[in-house]
């Protein structure tokens, strides 16, 4: 689902305008993936109707040569509620209008007040070019909060709910992030910091830990005894079935799901020389990168993000691999950060996207937070991917990677199993997309595909 081919919410930058700086903005938005349509100044005063429906606009650019024409432009975007960026605030503009049209999406998903919607186009292409440029997912949707909130009646405050959450630097951005749009819906969040087996022991790997919820168990716990309300969970730790008295009240939407490669030294994981030494916990990622490079010393790294980066810059280990998604909620990286691609390294399941874990039977509560938080797309996939480790009676520690995504109107899997005998099984499935029943039975469709024959060694 994440690609640098990828229109921004599958939508289209208009650009206004003619000669070099119209030609310079519509290859770099096209270059940063959207759809660009060019409008030649004199079709100008026609731009209110190429803007209909809006949904199919993410972004105008106006590129005039003069500013009175450049002013309608940016006056015609914003009575359609659509961003406009001005041809003066050019330079980093493909960065900056992803964002804008992140932004713009979740405005359109999160406030439901119409006038309000319409004039928060006009403030998000008020922030300057740059703070647009290099604001992640989650900061920009932070953003439109916080200029909904300043724009809006306070919101009635009808109740507050507690949020379990780990303490962790990541485990607290996931945490707000959530309770930041329980916030939208009248609803206050504390948070809960519980501290798991995980957290407790961070010298041995992940399996030996004797558990297949290290980071889940304490959280469950908290829930089941009254402590906390709701649970934010990065959606990967999650065991493939919950206990019958819990339930996943909504999967957020997906931040990148791919594995990187992170060093202060080399380029890439291929420029690593025989006997490098490649820090990682995870099994999956062991038996998946050994498999590529056979020749390389594979270590256990245990820690926060911050942590493992921190033992990378000190000269502990000549590589380590971590998940993009939370190096881009956190804004880290390393001298060298290279994504693995998804096909090969195939990401752990349901990587990039946060579970949110209430009681069974706290329904109200759970809608609440469906209608906040849960992405239809991501949910589809991350519901395909759980099928599968389901289906091949795994846990979130097991040496498997399912990644799906969505393209287009299908939904499309790849998996790679790590037998026991140490050879790596790769499938892939499709089927067209529709609702959750359809998207467990393509992940157990690529189960099938994926387990070893009975007699095999």
């Amino acid at each position: 689902m994440h690609s640098h081919l990828q229109r921004p919410f599958g939508r289209r930058a208009v650009v206004v305008g003619d000669g070099d700086v119209a030609a310079r903005e519509a290859k770099s938005l096209e270059a940063a993936g959207f759809d660009v349509l060019i409008v030649a100044p004199e079709a100008e005063p026609s731009l209110s109707q190429l803007l209909e429906p809006a949904g199919n606009v993410a972004l105008v650019v106006a590129a005039c040569a003069d500013a009175r024409s450049n002013a309608r432009v940016l006056d015609r975007a914003f009575s359609a509620a659509i961003p406009a960026l001005q041809p003066a605030r050019a330079g980093d503009v493909a960065r900056a209008a992803r964002t804008l049209a992140r932004m713009t999406e979740y405005a359109a998903a999160a406030v439901e007040d119409a006038e309000l919607r319409a004039s928060l186009a006009r403030s998000f292409a008020d922030l300057p070019l740059s703070k647009l440029a290099s604001m992640n997912a989650v900061e920009a949707e932070h953003e439109v909060e916080r200029i909904a909130a300043e724009r809006r009646p306070a919101a009635r405050v009808t109740t507050t709910k507690i949020c379990a959450s780990r303490a962790s630097a990541l485990a607290m951005t996931q945490a707000r992030a959530v309770a930041a749009r329980l916030a939208v819906r009248g609803i206050a969040t504390s948070i809960l910091t519980v501290t798991t087996p995980g957290d407790r022991d961070r010298r041995r790997a992940i399996e030996a830990l004797g558990s297949v919820n290290v980071f889940v168990g304490e959280l469950e716990a908290a829930l089941r005894d009254g402590r906390a309300d709701y649970a934010v969970h990065s959606c990967k730790d999650l065991p493939s079935a919950l206990d019958a008295d819990m339930t996943i009240a909504a999967i957020s939407s997906r931040d990148d799901a791919r594995d990187a490669f992170c060093s202060q030294r080399y380029a890439d994981f291929f420029a690593l020389p025989p006997g490098a030494v490649v820090g990682t916990s995870s099994p999956r990622r062991r038996a998946l990168l050994g498999d590529l490079r056979p020749d390389l010393e594979y270590r256990i790294v245990r820690g926060n993000v911050d942590t493992r980066l921190r033992k990378l810059r000190e000269g502990e280990f000549d590589a380590i691999v971590l998940a993009m998604a939370g190096l881009n909620r956190l804004r880290l990286r390393a001298a060298h950060t290279v994504p693995f691609d998804p096909a090969v390294v195939v990401p752990a399941v349901a990587q990039g996207a946060l579970a949110v874990e209430t009681r069974a039977g706290d329904a109200e509560l759970a809608s609440e937070l469906r209608a906040a938080v849960n992405d239809a797309g991501a949910e589809l996939c991350v519901r395909c991917e759980r099928a599968a480790l389901r289906a091949l009676r795994a846990g979130c520690s097991a040496p498997i990677g399912i990644y799906a995504r969505l393209e287009g109107g299908t939904l499309r899997a790849d998996g790679a199993y790590a037998t026991p005998s140490g050879t790596i099984r790769r499938a892939r499935a499709e089927r067209a997309a529709g609702d959750v029943a359809g998207a467990e039975a393509l992940g157990e469709e690529l189960a099938a595909a994926l387990r070893p024959p009975e007699n095999a060694p």
